[in-house]
C-alpha cells in the first residue's frame, strides 16, 4: 500500500433514503455515456449494413456492463472513495496506466464530430469540424460555470434522456412494421438474414468496438464510483463534491474514503443499500439501455437497411432522417436529426466530465503527498480544458470522420475494459471484508466476463491484420 495514502476513516454507514426517487441519478449519467458512441453510431451503422441478426451482441454487451458497474459501485459504497484510489492502494503504477488509457481512449473527438456533422446538415454548414470546435468550447463553459459539478451533469443527462428515449420510442413505433419486429426478435437470439450471429464481411474491429460501447465502455465504467460517491450513496455521504472554481463554494475534498465497522446493524444497512442501488441501476441503466439500443437499431433497420449509401462515415443517420420524413412528414426527419445530434452532444458532455475526473484524480494519485485537497477541482478543470484543446487540435489537423474516430476509440477501450475488469475483481476480493465482498456466483461471472473481453479483443485484432 502506498504510504502517501491515508488509511480509511471509520464512521457509521448511513441509512438508505426512504424514497426510491431520491437515489435516481448516477445511472442516468452512465447510460448517457453510452448513448452516443455505441447506441447511436456503431450499432445502427452495423445494423443498417448487415441487418438485425447482430443485435444479440449489444444486449449481451450491456448486460455484461450492468454486472461490471455494480462491482464498481460496491467498492465506492463500502469505502466511500473512488475505485481509482483503491487501485492506487493496490499498486503505485496503476494511476499512470489510467491516465494514459483514458486519454488515448477518449481524446479522439468522434462523438462531438458526429453531433456537429448532423447539425451541419440541418444548418447547411459544410465545414462541420468548426461547429464541432464550438460545441467542445460550449461543453467546457457549461461544466466550468455549473456551481456543483455533479448536479450540473446529472440534471443535463436526466433531461436529455427523459425527453430523448420516449421520443425515439414514438418515432420507431410509427415507422416499424410487423416484419421489422420479427427481425428484431430473431436478431436478439442471433438469427440474421442468411447468417447466424455474425455475417460474412463484417469488420471484427468495428464489431468489437460496438460491443465494448454497449453502455459506457472503456474506463468510463469506473467513473460510476465518482457519481455514486458524490450522490452520497453509502459511505459516499462523507466525501466532498467538486465545485466550480468560478461559481461554487470552497469544499474540502479528500481522496481517501470512509468505511464502516462490520457490525450487525451496518451489515443490515449495507444489504438495504445494495438492494436499492441494484434496482436503480437495473431499471435506469440496463432496462432503459436495452430499450434504447433496440429502438435505435430497429429504427435504423426499418429506414436504411439495404441502402447502398449507408457505408461512408455516418451517412446512414442522414438516410434515416430522409426516410422518416418521407414516411411521416418532413418535419419529423428534421426532428430526428435534432434529437440525435442533441443526444450525441449530451454524450460528449458526459464523457468529458468523466474523463476529466478520471485523469485528474489519477494525476494526483501519482504524487498524493504533494497536493492539497484543494488541488482536486483545479486539476479537474485543467484536465478538462487540455482535453478540449486536444480535440480542437485533432479537428484542425483534418481528422474529422466521426465513424473512424469513434471506432478507433472503441477498440482501444475494449482492451482497457479487459484490464479494469480484472483489477476490479482483484480489488473487491482482496480489499473488502468477506461479508460485503462479491459472492461466489458474482466472482465466477466476473472471471467469465474478463476472459471473454480478453479473448475477443485479441482475436479481433489478430483477424484484422
Amino acid at each position: 500500500m502506498p504510504s502517501a495514502l491515508k488509511p480509511y476513516r471509520i464512521a457509521t454507514l448511513p441509512d438508505p433514503p426512504s424514497s426510491f426517487l431520491k437515489i435516481l441519478g448516477p445511472s442516468f449519467i452512465i447510460l448517457g455515456l453510452g448513448l452516443g458512441s455505441g447506441e447511436i453510431i456503431l450499432w445502427p451503422y452495423l445494423v443498417s449494413n448487415f441487418g438485425l441478426g447482430i443485435i444479440w451482441a449489444a444486449v449481451l454487451g450491456i448486460t455484461f456492463q450492468f454486472f461490471i458497474n455494480m462491482e464498481i459501485e460496491r467498492y465506492a459504497l463500502v469505502r466511500g472513495e473512488s475505485i481509482f484510489v483503491g487501485f492506487a492502494r493496490m499498486a503505485r503504477f496503476l494511476p499512470y496506466w489510467f491516465i494514459f488509457s483514458t486519454f488515448i481512449g477518449f481524446g479522439w473527438p468522434g462523438i462531438i464530430a458526429a453531433s456537429a456533422k448532423i447539425f451541419s446538415q440541418i444548418l447547411g454548414v459544410e465545414s462541420f469540424q468548426y461547429l464541432g470546435i464550438a460545441c467542445l468550447i460550449l461543453i467546457g463553459a457549461i461544466l466550468t460555470l455549473g456551481p456543483i459539478l455533479y448536479k450540473t451533469v446529472e440534471r443535463f443527462q436526466k433531461t436529455v434522456i427523459l425527453i430523448g428515449v420516449p421520443s425515439l420510442l414514438a418515432v420507431t413505433v410509427a415507422i416499424a412494421t410487423k416484419s421489422d419486429y420479427v427481425a428484431l426478435a430473431h436478431g436478439v437470439v442471433g438469427i440474421g438474414d442468411e447468417f447466424l450471429f455474425l455475417p460474412a464481411g463484417i469488420s471484427l474491429l468495428t464489431f468489437l468496438g460496438a460491443f465494448a460501447f454497449s453502455g459506457a465502455g472503456g474506463n468510463l465504467n469506473l467513473s460510476q464510483s465518482f457519481y455514486i460517491k458524490e450522490k452520497g450513496y453509502g459511505m459516499g455521504k462523507y466525501a466532498g463534491k467538486i465545485q466550480s472554481l468560478l461559481t461554487g463554494k470552497v469544499e474540502e475534498i479528500e481522496l481517501e474514503g470512509t468505511t464502516f465497522a462490520t457490525d450487525a446493524h451496518a451489515i443490515a444497512n449495507f444489504k438495504k443499500w445494495w438492494h436499492i442501488i441494484n434496482v436503480e441501476h437495473f431499471i435506469v441503466f440496463l432496462v432503459t439501455g436495452i430499450i434504447s439500443i433496440l429502438l435505435l437499431a430497429l429504427l435504423a433497420y426499418s429506414t436504411t437497411y439495404g441502402n447502398p449509401s449507408n457505408a461512408p462515415s455516418i451517412d446512414f443517420i442522414v438516410n434515416e432522417a430522409i426516410s422518416i420524413g418521407d414516411r411521416l412528414f418532413p418535419a419529423a426527419g428534421v426532428f430526428f436529426m435534432i434529437l440525435t445530434g442533441t443526444l450525441l452532444f449530451a454524450t460528449q458532455f458526459a464523457v468529458l466530465d468523466s474523463t476529466s475526473r478520471i485523469i485528474s484524480e489519477n494525476v494526483i494519485l501519482t504524487r498524493p503527498h504533494k497536493f492539497s485537497t484543494r488541488a482536486i477541482p483545479r486539476a479537474y478543470y485543467l484536465t478538462l480544458w487540455v482535453q478540449i484543446a486536444f480535440g480542437i487540435g485533432v479537428f484542425l489537423l483534418g481528422l474529422k470522420d466521426p465513424r473512424t474516430l469513434v471506432t478507433l476509440a472503441a477498440v482501444i477501450n475494449a482492451f482497457a475494459m479487459f484490464v479494469h475488469i480484472g483489477l476490479t475483481y482483484l480489488l473487491n476480493n482482496k480489499n473488502l471484508p468477506s461479508i460485503v465482498a462479491p459472492s461466489r456466483p458474482k466472482r465466477i461471472l466476473m472471471i467469465m466476463i474478463f476472459i471473454f473481453f480478453g479473448a475477443f479483443s485479441i482475436f479481433s485484432v489478430l483477424k484484422s491484420f
